[in-house]
């Protein structure tokens, strides 16, 4: 019988290694399509309603310090120089 391979990656060694120390069975399943579609539609819209929910609970001054500091880190990138 050969003898196995160790990954190249560490982290996937590592992943080896706590599965052998667990006794935990490999899983030959990975995620369907489906699955990670819906799971990214859920990050999705938690995205949308968290920023909802933090304008409703923020005051006007703390928008407007939002909104200033939002502007002047997209007037601080540096534009190309042309001839």
């Amino acid at each position: 019988m050969p003898k196995p391979t160790k990954p190249a990656d560490v982290n996937q060694l590592a992943h080896e290694l706590v599965r052998l120390s667990t006794l935990e069975k490999p899983s030959d399943r990975g995620a369907s399509l489906d699955e990670i579609s819906r799971v990214m539609r859920q990050m999705s819209k938690g995205r949308k309603i968290s920023g909802k929910k933090r304008l409703k609970t923020m005051t006007a001054k703390q928008r407007r310090l939002v909104v200033i500091k939002a502007a002047a880190a997209r007037w601080k990138k540096k534009k190309p120089l042309s001839k």
